[in-house]
């Protein structure tokens, strides 16, 4: 079962791929300097993460002028996030949940991704969103059970509002 409003966000050690090469990003790093946005989806390179990512990009000032910080997080190494960052010109610092243990910490796991197209590999993360507050409290929670829908970011940026 996923994580609800509420609950406490689970620590975690994942990889970023940094100018300087690899670095560890912890979630208790990030908590009380801004809020936070913490956004997962299922793979680097596909349409609908691309675009999820591409226009959040895009529009990173609107979540900095509401004190929020937004990363997503993929089960992809980070070398190809890297890549996919570059090619796709997303800005995002892109956290590797390599071995799906943050997306089944989160209870945003699936058992197997899409097996109606032959995509059975457990573990991706569904596209899902959480905003957790400054002292690293679930604030508002979406877990998007098909890959090609999108979390309602008009929420996402009410519920950093009322942190406001």
């Amino acid at each position: 079962m996923a994580l609800q409003t509420g609950d406490t966000a689970p620590d975690f050690t994942l990889v970023s791929k940094g100018p300087d090469g690899p670095e560890l990003v912890k979630l208790s790093d990030l908590t009380g300097k801004s809020n936070l946005v913490l956004l997962f989806v299922p793979m680097a390179f596909t349409g609908v993460c691309t675009q999820e990512f591409c226009d959040l990009s895009a529009g990173l000032g609107d979540y900095e002028a509401l004190d929020a910080t937004v990363v997503g997080i993929s089960g992809d190494s980070p070398f190809a996030q890297e890549a996919w960052a570059k090619q796709a010109g997303i800005t995002l610092k892109l956290l590797s949940d390599y071995e799906h243990d943050v997306a089944k910490a989160y209870g945003v796991a699936y058992e197997q991704f899409l097996p109606e197209a032959n995509l059975i590999m457990g573990g991706v993360a569904k596209r899902s969103a959480f905003v957790i507050d400054k002292q690293g409290i679930i604030r508002h929670a979406e877990v998007c059970e098909h890959p090609k829908n999108l979390p309602d970011f008009e929420a996402v940026k009410a519920a950093l509002k009322e942190l406001a």
